[in-house]
């Protein structure tokens, strides 16, 4: 590593440098005597401008900087899931084991243990033409995930040798290939892949399958397909890391990516000391061993806040490419715009919107079209779910990262403050959230059985939506004034709310809601919603109707109920129905009864 000039002007995270040797955008460097890590963004003839992603406390003109000729970068291999790193890649268990409980500038550690050996199965023989994406062989990173050790995606050639199944660690060569300009190139279990580009893939493929939350109101009113985009906005207290812990533990996705991005101290120290501990749902294991935490809170430096965006997506479509299905999780990426920000106050660059720079927008773009489902360059399919969460400060959804996040996502959870103070969670707002996926993801609910999903969540919406209306108007001339078709209209929405989109993640029957589940519930509230409507259309009472056990029996079934149990449901679809022709008959109708929802 040589020197390639000295720092000439400090200010806070940004450096400036003369140059004495040629330097490259993007490539990484160190600074001063510590050798801080940085990263050059900007040049100007005999000049460079670098990032810093540590402190720069104490840096004075004249302390020298060294170039790597590498771009900022992350190293990919077996030994990511079940790891903690920071903003650009260290993992904190060493770097604590070199120092105190704090990071220390200067300090670097190897991102995989470079001491740890892995059990390596080799699967492509010699003399095969291989090329990037081509499967060298297998590890069993954990006893669910089989790390598949690929080709990187840069290289073409002829495999020359591969080395026999055995222990190695990820230094050893394992293969050796020939380019065709005969150049002969070792590969280990291990590559680096710069962050800020994307990994390149075969083909983009059209989404059609949805990543079950189990969380109702996602699945069945706001789905999200695998390989989709999705923003959580919220105000402070709203869930938004609640929201995304239960998708972490409940998503279908075989490996997790969470970045805490700029998040404070406490919210983060739960997450890392409460997933290790967290069962996984799938295997009894702990869940950290499918998942790979990118922690960087308040007090790191802002810069590492920015890169630990691209490190948490470069990460994902690593085992995307090797056929998973991944879910990034972005916590949150308004502290990452505020970190875009702050860098480009100090560059001295021109303000937009509430001083964000103007490629703010273009930013959170190249980030969300990093997600998607792909097929592999070895011809398998994989793909990359993308879930931000944003922090619009005072909960102001006008704001400029919020508004320019919707642009480039199809699916939008908005998190309600008045919810969550009425402890109703998942607090998502269904007035104004919407996903784009239903019409893509309907194929899936056909051929799962569950056809009247998309007609289902039809109609629960159109009846939100019109009670909401009905709510404003009874708010004012009170709601006993109204007809008994929009009393009975309200009295459906309460119990849509209270009944079937209000669920406890802590309740071990209603924390997860499959499928099946999910619809047999939909379907039984708007079977109690269509026999009201007839009842109250035969002049019965609206207090009739509510004094039914009925209500009461489907306000509980969401803990009494777990899995894929027919038969419960339809015994509560029977008491309905016995129910609602039992009043009936009281007041001297016919117990004839209306088509079922659905």
């Amino acid at each position: 590593m040589k020197q390639v000039g000295s720092v000439v002007w400090v200010s806070g995270p940004v450096v400036r440098a003369q140059l004495v040797e040629a330097v490259q955008m993007m490539e990484l460097a160190f600074v001063g005597e510590e050798r801080i890590v940085g990263e050059v963004i900007e040049l100007a003839g005999q000049h460079a401008t670098l990032q810093v992603y540590e402190s720069t406390v104490g840096l004075v003109p004249g302390a020298p900087i060294y170039g790597s000729g590498l771009p900022l970068h992350v190293e990919l291999g077996p030994g990511l899931l079940g790891s903690i790193f920071d903003g650009i890649q260290r993992p904190l268990d060493a770097l604590r084991a070199q120092g105190a409980d704090f990071i220390h500038r200067g300090v670097q550690a190897r991102s995989l243990d470079p001491t740890r050996s892995w059990n390596f199965e080799p699967t492509a023989r010699p003399g095969a033409t291989v090329a990037g994406g081509s499967q060298l062989g297998i590890v069993p990173e954990s006893s669910t995930i089989e790390h598949r050790i690929l080709v990187p995606p840069d290289l073409v050639g002829e495999l020359i040798e591969t080395a026999p199944a055995g222990s190695y660690t990820i230094d050893q060569v394992i293969a050796r290939v020939r380019t065709a300009h005969g150049e002969e190139r070792e590969l280990t279990l291990s590559h680096r892949w710069p962050v800020r580009r994307p990994r390149p893939v075969a083909e983009r493929l059209a989404l059609g399958v949805p990543l079950i939350t189990g969380q109702r109101i996602i699945d069945a009113l706001f789905p999200l397909a695998k390989g989709g985009t999705t923003a959580i906005p919220g105000g402070f207290g709203t869930g938004k890391t609640v929201t995304q812990q239960n998708l972490v533990k409940w998503a279908d996705a075989q490996v997790i990516v969470y970045v805490g991005c700029g998040e404070r101290g406490n919210e983060m120290t739960g997450v890392l000391t409460d997933l290790p501990k967290l069962e996984d749902p799938r295997t009894g294991e702990p869940l950290i061993r499918r998942t790979v935490l990118v922690a960087n809170t308040s007090d790191m430096p802002v810069a590492a806040r920015e890169a630990s965006i691209y490190t948490g997506i470069t990460i994902a479509e690593y085992y995307r490419d090797m056929g998973y299905d991944v879910a990034l999780m972005a916590d949150s990426t308004s502290r990452w715009a505020e970190a875009l920000r702050e860098i480009s106050g100090r560059l001295e660059e021109m303000p937009a919107e509430e001083g964000f720079p103007a490629y703010l927008a273009t930013r959170l773009a190249e980030f969300y079209e990093r997600a998607g489902r792909v097929r592999t360059l070895n011809g398998g399919v994989g793909s990359v779910t993308a879930i931000g969460a944003v922090s619009p400060p005072g909960g102001d959804f006008s704001e400029p990262v919020t508004l320019h996040t919707k642009r480039f996502v199809r699916c939008f959870w908005e998190l309600d403050k008045d919810l969550a103070s009425a402890r109703i969670f998942p607090a998502i707002n269904t007035a104004d959230s919407y996903s784009d996926y239903g019409p893509e993801v309907a194929g899936w609910w056909r051929e799962s059985g569950l056809g009247d999903w998309a007609s289902l969540a039809g109609q629960c919406r159109e009846l939100l939506q019109s009670s909401r209306k009905l709510e404003q108007v009874a708010a004012l001339v009170g709601e006993e004034a109204l007809p008994d078709e929009e009393r009975i209209a309200l009295e459906g929405a309460r119990l849509v709310r209270e009944a079937f989109l209000q669920q406890d993640a802590f309740d071990p029957v209603d924390r997860f809601s499959s499928p099946t589940k999910t619809v047999s519930m939909l379907r039984l509230v708007m079977q109690w919603l269509t026999r009201a409507r007839d009842a109250v259309r035969r002049r019965i009472p609206v207090y009739r109707i509510r004094s039914l056990p009925t209500r009461g029996m489907l306000l509980r079934m969401r803990f009494e109920i777990a899995g894929e149990q027919a038969d419960a449901f339809e015994q509560r679809r029977q008491q309905i129905d016995a129910a609602f022709d039992k009043l009936l008959r009281e007041e001297g109708h016919a117990p004839a009864r209306p088509v079922t929802a659905g």
